[in-house]
């Protein structure tokens, strides 16, 4: 995946996002972090899952429902952080970060499994 540094994607408090198919970094990123091959890692296949979701969703509706899901959450959980995490996309993606053959064994739609959390 190519990662590409940016003052500005994404917005503050995030380091980094996931844009059709393209890694976006932010510039003020420790330098540590990026040449830390672990976190390099993580972050890259967190960020394969979200690829693999938009795949299956067509790329605009994954972004479209990834709004909406954040938007109903954040009514239900009045923080944003919290709305963030329990995206059932994120969910997916962090519950599977660390696990190098998730993509491999991963079943289509995976994501629906969390969406009830």
């Amino acid at each position: 995946m190519k990662i590409v540094r940016s003052r500005w994607i994404p917005f503050r408090g995030f380091w980094a996002i996931n844009l059709f198919g393209v890694i976006f970094v932010r510039k003020d990123l420790p330098e540590e972090y990026l040449s830390d091959p672990l976190w390099l890692e993580t972050i890259v296949r967190h960020e394969r899952i979200h690829t693999r979701q938009m795949v299956e969703l067509l790329v605009i509706p994954f972004y479209l429902l990834y709004v909406v899901e954040w938007l109903v959450r954040l009514a239900i959980c009045r923080d944003a952080e919290s709305a963030y995490r329990s995206i059932s996309f994120e969910q997916e993606a962090y519950a599977h970060q660390d696990d190098p053959e998730y993509l491999q064994q991963r079943k289509p739609y995976a994501f629906f499994y969390y969406w009830r959390r």
